[in-house]
């Protein structure tokens, strides 16, 4: 019987983790689920005799070795800062890894071994990145094999939250790791439009005039991911005039956010003690300690009665709820508000879109094609975001121990053999892109 190991079990695995479990008879697996809340791990194994729950500190080397030692395959949902000591015992024991997470400068530097052990360390494997680039790679496969030369590629996606749970001035819940949603787009952005590089810095990323119209949903805003050109030569597409990968969301979200950042929200320096305080009394010292204004006075861009709302949803004059985390930092606050206030409650449905645009010309005309993927979650815990996220990673561990997948090396599912057999099994759940040409 091979053994499945899963590093994490929060609001990403619950799909993963079910998949595994329904596919353990018939492959002979075990899987091993380890999270620091053990009743969590327990909770979604339910009671599987296919499946064991395990708890303890993941940088313990004394005891994550023999977890990895004794498995055959690693899945790490853990957060990316922790990858890196799961990544070097896979290593030293010659283990295949699988990530969500983007590739980082502490696996390009193990690369080489990876190779001579002939291991496969397969990373950005969820929804974006993962089934951004599955999706994408096969567009640009097709039109390259018909002779095709890509001019223009725009890829779009984001985690919403559904029309029919949309009750709040933010349009938007939480469906993954809400540190990401608070720290998202720090960095900038760099990528190319029009035959010009654009370097964006994060006080101006949040535009909400730049608009993208989805079928069936209606306009969006998106804002640009991080270094977009890092990819183009693994798309191949180095010389295309336009290429911008980005995140979705609602234009009213792009304009809240642009203010939360311009009152210093997503500060991450350490300077308030939250015990004894509540949430009201914390955003008020925070708007006082940078000159803001209080909380009836503060300095918006755009429609301020909109910003009032947003922002008194996010608790600003909350003189109730006690955040009591101890020292926190602005950016710590600001996320206890998140995870209040912008929760999925119970029933709630989120959504995941993603569409890519792509121009280009063949036999010497002008082409497009604009392929869309629209996604709806069950509840708050089979969510559309675990759904998109779990299943690419749990249909290749399957398609990497039943040997249907034989590469080896440090790779993200740009390759036909990854993305092929995965695309198509992601059809059977009903993750399925459709396609207009023109």
């Amino acid at each position: 019987m091979k053994k499945v190991l899963l590093f994490g079990a929060g609001k990403s695995a619950t799909v993963l983790i079910d998949y595994l479990l329904s596919n353990a008879r018939q492959c002979q697996w075990k899987l091993t689920v380890v999270d620091a809340n053990l009743q969590l791990v327990k909770d979604k194994l339910k009671d599987s005799v296919y499946g064991q729950a395990a708890s303890f500190d993941v940088m313990d080397y004394n005891s994550r070795h023999p977890f990895i030692q004794q498995s055959d395959i690693v899945i790490s949902m853990l957060p990316p800062v922790l990858h890196r000591e799961v990544a070097k015992d896979c290593l030293l024991f010659s283990k295949h890894l699988l990530t969500a997470s983007y590739i980082d400068e502490d696996l390009r530097q193990i690369a080489p071994e990876i190779k001579e052990k002939n291991l496969l360390f397969l990373c950005e494997m969820g929804l974006d990145p993962g089934i951004d680039h599955m999706s994408a790679m096969k567009l640009v496969d097709e039109i390259n094999a018909r002779g095709g030369k890509i001019t223009s590629f725009q890829s779009h996606c984001g985690g919403l939250v559904a029309p029919e749970s949309d009750d709040n001035p933010w349009h938007y819940k939480i469906s993954w790791n809400p540190r990401n949603i608070v720290l998202a787009g720090k960095a900038g952005a760099h990528y190319r439009e029009n035959g010009e590089e654009k370097r964006i810095r994060y006080e101006n990323l949040f535009d909400p005039s730049n608009r993208v119209m989805v079928p069936g949903i209606g306009n969006l805003s998106w804002y640009a991911n991080r270094d977009s050109l890092s990819y183009t030569s693994l798309y191949g597409l180095e010389d295309a005039p336009t290429f911008v990968r980005t995140t979705l969301r609602h234009p009213d979200f792009m304009v809240g956010w642009k203010n939360v950042i311009a009152q210093k929200l997503t500060d991450e320096t350490v300077q308030y003690d939250s015990n004894g305080k509540t949430l009201g009394e914390l955003f008020k010292t925070h708007f006082e300690k940078y000159k803001s204004g209080n909380s009836e006075n503060l300095n918006f861009e755009g429609d301020k009665a909109l910003m009032l709302e947003q922002f008194s949803y996010l608790g600003i004059n909350d003189d109730e709820t006690p955040v009591n985390k101890g020292m926190c930092s602005a950016a710590d606050i600001l996320q206890f508000s998140l995870e209040k206030n912008l929760a999925l409650r119970p029933d709630d449905r989120d959504m995941i879109v993603m569409l890519h645009e792509l121009s280009y010309i063949s036999n010497n005309n002008q082409s497009s094609v604009r392929s869309t993927l629209v996604v709806k979650g069950e509840d708050n815990l089979h969510t559309a975001m675990a759904k998109t996220v779990g299943l690419p990673l749990g249909i290749a561990t399957k398609l990497i121990l039943n040997g249907d997948i034989v590469l080896t090396g440090l790779h993200i599912p740009t390759s036909r053999e990854i993305y092929g057999p995965v695309l198509k099994e992601l059809e059977e759940y009903g993750i399925c892109f459709n396609e207009e040409r023109s």
